[in-house]
């Protein structure tokens, strides 16, 4: 697929899948990206996804350029954005990659980048797009490893250690068929707080908003 400038963004690379981005772009981005962390002197990263069905395969495509420039990654699976941030400050890693595309509407994927603890955008994501213009990526006969990574359990336990609860409360949660709703529903019947929820069960495609 031909780079699409426009999903190059300010904040993210973000676009229409299967008409702005695909597998091949997804893979680049992996090399691209990867480039950048072995020339900071890194060697690992995290990678995590959103429950939008592109993902998996925009996921996958993106480790194999990782591992193709000689990156580790640690593979998340299924977590939102927030718990990719958090494993950048809880596991010795170099950077990561959330695939999503956060509010957008079912058709649309995309990346949000981070470089060490610090998110990745400005000129450096127009860089990135440079480089994969002219494929200047990182070589290496040794290739990186892939390792999954249960971030979940780690972050709702530290939850749950975390917060005091004073007073009585009620809440009202929707997530909107996001990745979060199983986890908030955890962490609130952990902390035995009353709750009602709509729209909490995971689907990708965005039936209700």
């Amino acid at each position: 697929m031909k780079i699409v400038d426009e999903i190059f963004r300010m904040y993210d690379i973000r676009g229409i899948y299967g008409k702005e981005l695909d597998e091949e772009v997804a893979y680049l981005i992996g090399r691209a990206f990867g480039t950048v962390i072995k020339e900071k002197g890194g060697s690992k990263v995290t990678v995590g996804m959103d429950a939008r069905p592109s993902s998996i395969p925009l996921k996958e495509a993106l480790i194999e350029g990782f591992t193709k420039t000689g990156v580790t990654v640690y593979d998340l699976g299924l977590v939102p954005t927030p718990l990719q941030y958090y494993s950048l400050f809880k596991y010795e890693v170099h950077g990561g990659i959330q695939v999503t595309a956060s509010h957008n509407p079912r058709e649309y994927n995309g990346f949000k980048l981070s470089l060490g603890r610090e998110t990745f955008y400005g000129d450096d994501i127009q860089k990135l797009k440079e480089m994969i213009k002219k494929e200047k990526f990182y070589n290496t006969l040794e290739r990186g490893k892939v390792q999954k990574l249960d971030v979940i359990d780690q972050y709702v336990y530290e939850m749950i250690h975390s917060v005091k609860i004073e007073g009585k409360y009620k809440v009202a949660i929707d997530p909107g068929n996001g990745t979060a709703g199983p986890i908030v529903s955890e962490i609130f019947k952990s902390l035995n707080i009353p709750f009602e929820g709509i729209y909490m069960e995971v689907d990708g495609t965005f039936p209700n908003h």
